[in-house]
């Protein structure tokens, strides 16, 4: 029986991941290896060239480089490495608090288009306890980001929910609203297989902007002005909020640690996002830092489990 608080302890993957794919925008080769990280590394990049480590890039908000279809981070060197989002997302979906993503080139691999591939690997190896606790970053008040239309808002909450809605003007979408409580039971099932999704009469602006080069309908939901190009159709019902889910879970990791609060996006996206998280950190009253309590609990230990919130220490950084 553990006498500790399940998910109190900051988590590690269990060994080395190797991955390789294909980059959606550059379409170039792309070899990854996730390493297993000590306590309060948090996400971090480690882009290589020729095998040689040339730049070290924190999954952090401050290091936002661009935020045009994808998520790209960088350092002042002008290194920089794009479409984070999917992996973040499998990493905080699974309560994966520190890796190492050893990259050799300036883009994640697109993979499917969604986070199954990253969760299936990390399910393999396993996820293993450090010795400190976890440290969550709270959500002390509300928090809004308007853009037109469009709006983000984060508000106090015990755990972590997120309420993301968009609105296309297209009937194979429309109007999709999707809740949930997250942890990472409802992130494996109902969001990681939700794929990125693109319109068919973009592609060639795409093309020449030097974007999507690597897409095609292996790791992309292509919409055509009546129907839906991919052979096998949808994984889920409202597969395409599904992945703006996906997407936010991603992009509200660059916080900086897994957040207690709760997310509503409205017609929003990774610019939308990473607004959001700046405009939080940027306000030293909005937020604090907590740590995970130690109490008796009468079941053996899973770090699957989402976490709850209760009498958390204040360890404001």
């Amino acid at each position: 029986m553990s006498k500790r608080f399940i998910g109190s302890r900051q988590t590690t993957i269990g060994r080395e991941i190797e991955l390789s794919g294909t980059g959606v925008h550059s379409g170039a080769p792309v070899s990854m290896v996730l390493h297993p990280a000590e306590v309060d590394t948090g996400y971090r990049f480690l882009v290589s060239k020729r095998g040689r480590i040339i730049a070290e890039i924190p999954a952090d908000v401050r290091y936002v480089k661009n935020l045009t279809l994808c998520t790209v981070l960088g350092d002042d060197s002008g290194v920089t490495v794009g479409t984070v989002e999917h992996l973040l997302a499998a990493l905080r979906g699974l309560s994966v608090d520190n890796c190492y993503v050893e990259i050799d080139a300036r883009e994640v691999p697109i993979m499917d288009g969604s986070a199954a591939a990253f969760v299936e690997a990390i399910d393999d190896v396993g996820i293993r306890e450090l010795s400190q606790p976890r440290k969550f970053i709270k959500v002390l008040k509300p928090i809004r980001v308007q853009d037109g239309d469009c709006w983000g808002e984060l508000t106090p909450h015990s755990g972590f929910h997120l309420d993301v809605e968009i609105d296309f003007p297209t009937p194979l979408i429309g109007r999709q609203r999707l809740a949930l409580e997250m942890n990472a039971g409802q992130f494996r099932n109902e969001i990681a297989r939700a794929r990125t999704f693109g319109f068919m009469r973009d592609v060639e602006s795409l093309w020449k902007a030097g974007l999507a080069l690597g897409a095609s309908l292996n790791n992309t939901i292509a919409l055509a002005d009546d129907r839906i190009m991919n052979a096998e159709g949808l994984r889920y019902p409202q597969e395409f909020v599904r992945h703006k889910v996906l997407d936010a879970m991603g992009d509200l990791a660059l916080a900086g640690g897994p957040m207690l609060g709760s997310y509503r996006s409205v017609r929003g996206g990774h610019r939308l996002n990473a607004r959001v998280v700046q405009t939080l950190l940027a306000d030293a009253d909005a937020w604090t830092m907590v740590r995970a309590p130690w109490v008796r609990e009468a079941v053996p230990v899973d770090v699957s489990v989402g976490t709850a919130a209760v009498n958390y220490a204040a360890d404001r950084t």
